[in-house]
């Protein structure tokens, strides 16, 4: 998973002096492209933290999950409702929580209270794939208002609603069979990046 902060937030340009970023993942597919973000992250000099309350039993997002484990990312027990405290502590969050496979669990535990903390943020989100809350082909009723949307492979109908500040798509190495398939037409990618701005 590419890491877009590093365009839309360079380490230079965060107001804390600390680069801190939250990195909020759901139970699901999404949840772990979150954690391999954090990874990322860490490896281009970021301080992610990680909240990842509902751990997926499947064995490579546990992997994942050792893997930011064994290099020193922190995993909090628990977000704190108190939206100030994660305002003053972060330069950003990373929403991983249900991206294009919600379903209806935004209505669940502990989806549900995860998405009422982050539309109450007021340091910028950024969502990885589909904002969490909402539909992958509708956009938004309901759901949170990132800064900065990442669309993963090509941007889901959804993005067409999408109204801050800057979208990337991640899709550069998706095999030629899936672009014709799905009648993908992919941007150009400069240089050795794996996100480019649309």
């Amino acid at each position: 998973v590419p890491v877009p902060s590093r365009q839309a937030f360079p380490l230079p340009s965060l107001p804390r002096k600390q680069p801190t970023v939250l990195v909020v993942c759901g139970p699901a597919q999404n949840g772990a492209i979150g954690l391999v973000c954090a990874r990322h992250l860490r490896i281009f000099d970021y301080e992610p933290t990680i909240f990842y309350p509902k751990r997926s039993p499947d064995p490579l997002y546990r992997d994942f999950t050792t893997q930011c484990e064994k290099m020193d990312i922190p995993f909090l027990s628990y977000l704190p409702t108190e939206v100030q405290l994660i305002n003053d502590a972060y330069n950003a969050v990373v929403d991983a929580v249900l991206g294009a496979e919600a379903e209806a669990a935004e209505g669940r535990e502990p989806c549900s209270a995860i998405l009422a903390t982050l539309k109450l943020l007021r340091i910028p989100i950024v969502s990885l794939d589909v904002p969490s809350g909402w539909d992958a082909e509708a956009g938004g009723s309901g759901g949170i208002s990132p800064d900065v949307l990442v669309s993963l492979a090509a941007p889901k109908e959804c993005a067409r609603r999408f109204l801050g500040r800057q979208h990337f798509v991640a899709g550069r190495f998706l095999p030629y069979d899936v672009q014709k398939k799905f009648e993908l037409n992919p941007p150009e990618y400069p240089g050795t990046e794996c996100v480019v701005a649309l």
